[in-house]
C-alpha cells in the first residue's frame, strides 16, 4: 500500500473534499419492463429489485461497467453489472462526472452498502429514497489515488473469483464422483433394502421461536432451512447424541440431509431422525446415498413438498460390504471437506480471502475529509 500512501501525502495530504452523490454523478432510474415483456432467449438481461437479472430482454438501456443501487425489492444492494443490460424502473443507475473513475466509485458505494440498506423503509415492499441515494458522502481524492485503489482492490477480487471458479469445479467434480461410487451394476450384486429395516426413524417436536428464546443455551436446534447448517436456533437441553443422519420433511428444502457425528442437539417437527439398527450400514455412507436418493421420493403435490417418515421408511438403497461403505465414505468424505467445510479448504481460503478484502477496502476508501 506504499504507493497509496505516496500519492496521498503528495497530493492530498491534507484530507480530500467529501460530495454528496447527487453532485458528482448523475442518478437516472430505469424503465420498466413487465414479466410478459420477457425473452429467455433475448441476449440482454433485466436488473430489478432482486440480485440476480429477472429475465432477459431484447434491447438494453444501459451500457456495460454501469454501477445500480437497488430501490425496491433488496433496497440498496450495489452491483456493478459488466454487460450492456435492461435496467428495470426500480434499481437506479449511477454514472460518475469526471472528477471520479467509476470502479472507485464503485468500491466506495459497496463499502457503504450496509448503511445504504439501512436507511430503506420498512414498507412492503421495501424502499430507499431517491432523497438518500442522492445525499450519500462520496470521498474524492485525485484521479491518480483513485485508480491506484481501483488497481489493489480489484487484484483482490479477481483472487476471489478465481477461488470461487475453482471451488464450483469441484463442487462438480465431487457430485461427479459420488454419482460413479454409488451406481452400482448388476455385476456387483449389491443388495437393495429400505430404510425402515436398517434404521429407527423418529420425528422432532413442535418448537416455536419463543419457545427457543425461553430456553435459550448452547444446544442446537435443526429445522427445515439450509442455512447455518440447518440450524434453527439454540436450547438449553437436547433431545438426541447418537450418530444420526435428519432430513426435511416440509418446504422447499425437503428432502435435505444433514449428518451428526454423536453431536448433541434436537430437531423440530419439521424434520425427522434416522439411527442405524445394523451392523450392516454405516451411516456415513447412508448420508451420501441419501443425497442422491432422496429427490424422487420427495411429494411436491398443493405446492409443498414432503418427505414424510412413512415415504422415508420404504426408500430403498443399495448396501455393499462394509469395506466397500468405508472406500466410498474415504474418498467423498475428503471432496466434502474441500468443498464444504468452512474451517478448511476452499471454503475456508474464500472467506479469508474475502475478509482481507473487506479490510483493505474500508482501509483505503477512509478518508480525512478537508
Amino acid at each position: 500500500m506504499s504507493k497509496i500512501d505516496d500519492l496521498i501525502k503528495e497530493l492530498c495530504p491534507d484530507g480530500v473534499k467529501f460530495l454528496d452523490l447527487a453532485n458528482c454523478t448523475s442518478i437516472k432510474r430505469g424503465k420498466r419492463v413487465t414479466k410478459s415483456d420477457l425473452d429467455q432467449s433475448a441476449s440482454f438481461p433485466v436488473y430489478s429489485g432482486g440480485i440476480k437479472p429477472m429475465g432477459y430482454y431484447h434491447t438494453y438501456n444501459q451500457s456495460k461497467n454501469t454501477i445500480t443501487v437497488v430501490k425496491y425489492g433488496t433496497a440498496g444492494f450495489v452491483n456493478f453489472i459488466k454487460e450492456d443490460f435492461w435496467a428495470n424502473d426500480v434499481c437506479y443507475c449511477i454514472i460518475p462526472k469526471e472528477s471520479l473513475v467509476n470502479k472507485y466509485l464503485y468500491y466506495v458505494l459497496k463499502n457503504q452498502e450496509d448503511y445504504i440498506k439501512s436507511q430503506a423503509t420498512d414498507a412492503i415492499p421495501a424502499h430507499l429514497p431517491t432523497d438518500v441515494i442522492c445525499s450519500i458522502k462520496i470521498p474524492v481524492p485525485p484521479l491518480e489515488v483513485q485508480k491506484e485503489i481501483v488497481r489493489v482492490l480489484d487484484s483482490f477480487t479477481e483472487l476471489e473469483a478465481e477461488l470461487e471458479a475453482e471451488l464450483e469445479a469441484r463442487k462438480k467434480q465431487y457430485e461427479y464422483y459420488r454419482n460413479m461410487l454409488l451406481t452400482f451394476n448388476e455385476r456387483e450384486r449389491v443388495e437393495y433394502v429400505q430404510i425402515g429395516d436398517i434404521c429407527n426413524i423418529s420425528r422432532g417436536r413442535v418448537m416455536s421461536k419463543s419457545y427457543l428464546t425461553d430456553n435459550a443455551g448452547n444446544y442446537p436446534v435443526y429445522s427445515s432451512q439450509t442455512a447455518n447448517n440447518g440450524v434453527f436456533g439454540y436450547i438449553n437441553t437436547y433431545d438426541y447424541n447418537e450418530e444420526s443422519i435428519t432430513w426435511t420433511t416440509d418446504g422447499a428444502n425437503a428432502g435435505s440431509v444433514f449428518y451428526h457425528n454423536r453431536e448433541e442437539f434436537s430437531i423440530t417437527n419439521v424434520c425427522g431422525l434416522l439411527m442405524s439398527k445394523s451392523e450392516r450400514i454405516r451411516m456415513r455412507y447412508l448420508y451420501y446415498i441419501l443425497q442422491i436418493t432422496l429427490k424422487k421420493y420427495v411429494n411436491s403435490g398443493m405446492g409443498n413438498p414432503k418427505l414424510m417418515s412413512n415415504t422415508m421408511a420404504k426408500v430403498q438403497i443399495p448396501i455393499p460390504t462394509i469395506k466397500t461403505q468405508n472406500y466410498i465414505v474415504s474418498i467423498l468424505d475428503k471432496f466434502e471437506k474441500l468443498t464444504n467445510d468452512i474451517s478448511i479448504g476452499l471454503p475456508a481460503e474464500i472467506e479469508a480471502r474475502r475478509k482481507q478484502y473487506e479490510y483493505y477496502r474500508n482501509k483505503l476508501l477512509t478518508f480525512k475529509e478537508v
